[in-house]
């Protein structure tokens, strides 16, 4: 018997959406049909996370309550602060943020009511507070005491305060503030699949999340940008970049960062990460990850050309890694951030998977497989009795 071809669902269309469109041969990302340059050259996180769950750009004033709701949800239960002081100093970040998420759910009366109006209600719950999560426990696992967040920043600026204790600038807060908005929504990647299967079988929106957040752990995606990082640590040095990079190929190892599932040209985000990455460097006065970055880019490109007679472009992983490092952002932090980030598109699916009002209702998951093992009684499986086995 012959298995499927097709791996991974890749090409397989899974539902209707309207939050986010991407042309892989163009290199297009739209956040309900508005483009990615243009909401990273003059939006904000915010306006962005209300785009998502709301369908369209706030007013002023709209935009304005939703930016103090946001800032008013960012305190974590004392509850919850109490289990991560308990938890394993050496715990991985992710699987602490997954384990946790499903906890908020004790701590909000409406998590089983499942209305629109409920659902946006508790996406805004997350997006305050998965960045405070991640900054706590940051803090508690270094023996340190955790910063409450002050309410008069933003939210990306807020969270490099209750990280590293200090109101960081308004250059890098405007530069992780963009960073949040690239990273917000990329349609029906591994994570919100997953997220969206879940929430196909009724489930709150916390165990969708808690899904979601398990999914990008793995390194193939939001883990990936942390391998990026590893890699720049090991190469170190610029001048052993060629040599690195062809060892690494003729091993048949990934380079990391680079190659997308759907663009087949540079991905956009990675394009503005990369000013990002560069204008950082500047500023700082350490280059040195984003010169070995933009190295390590220009030999890979010109290695898969040469052996494989095609194009091979960064992702949005690859430059992510420079940025935050010179932001201070320990490396095994870069996936939660990725998360923090992911929030508003997650919740956004979520809720469209439940209340789609321009489409039947989405029906269950459950996809087919093609069973390629033993057939039982013409392939030698007939059952015995364990007493006569050998």
């Amino acid at each position: 018997m012959q298995g499927i071809k097709n791996i991974g669902l890749r090409g397989i269309p899974i539902a209707d959406t309207r939050i986010c469109a991407i042309d892989g041969e163009k290199g297009r990302l739209v956040y309900r049909g508005y483009d990615i340059f243009d909401l990273a050259r003059n939006s904000t996180f915010e306006e962005t996370s209300y785009l998502l769950l709301y369908e369209t750009l706030p007013g002023k004033k709209e935009l304005e309550i939703f930016r103090d709701t946001l800032a008013s949800q960012r305190r974590l239960p004392a509850g919850i602060v109490r289990h991560l002081k308990k938890r394993k100093k050496t715990a991985h970040s992710m699987d602490v943020l997954q384990s946790v998420v499903p906890m908020l759910a004790d701590f909000d009366p409406d998590a089983r009511v499942d209305t629109r109006a409920s659902s946006i209600k508790k996406g805004m719950k997350l997006i305050a507070r998965i960045a405070t999560l991640v900054a706590y426990w940051d803090r508690i696992r270094k023996n340190l005491d955790p910063i409450r967040p002050d309410e008069k920043l933003g939210h990306a600026a807020n969270f490099l305060y209750m990280l590293k204790g200090e109101i960081p600038d308004k250059e890098m807060a405007r530069d992780l503030d963009i960073c949040f908005i690239v990273h917000a929504e990329h349609s029906f990647n591994a994570s919100t699949f997953a997220a969206r299967e879940v929430a196909s079988t009724r489930a709150n929106m916390y165990s969708c999340v808690s899904a979601a957040l398990g999914a990008l752990s793995g390194e193939l995606h939001g883990g990936a940008n942390e391998e990026v990082m590893k890699m720049l640590s090991e190469i170190d040095n610029i001048n052993r970049v060629e040599k690195w990079i062809k060892a690494r190929l003729d091993a048949g190892g990934l380079i990391m960062g680079m190659g997308h599932a759907v663009y087949k040209t540079m991905d956009p985000r990675a394009r503005i990460l990369k000013d990002i990455s560069e204008r950082l460097a500047e500023r700082t006065g350490n280059r040195k990850w984003f010169e070995l970055s933009r190295k390590i880019e220009a030999v890979a490109r010109e290695e898969f050309m040469i052996r494989k007679g095609k194009e091979i472009y960064s992702n949005v992983d690859f430059y992510s890694p420079s940025i935050y490092c010179d932001m201070g952002i320990d490396p095994d932090l870069f996936t939660p951030v990725f998360a923090a980030a992911r929030m508003p598109g997650w919740c956004a699916h979520i809720i469209e998977e439940k209340f789609a009002e321009a489409q039947p209702k989405p029906a269950l998951y459950r996809p087919d497989a093609e069973y390629i093992g033993r057939y039982c009684g013409n392939e030698g499986c007939e059952y015995t009795l364990l007493e006569e086995r050998e």
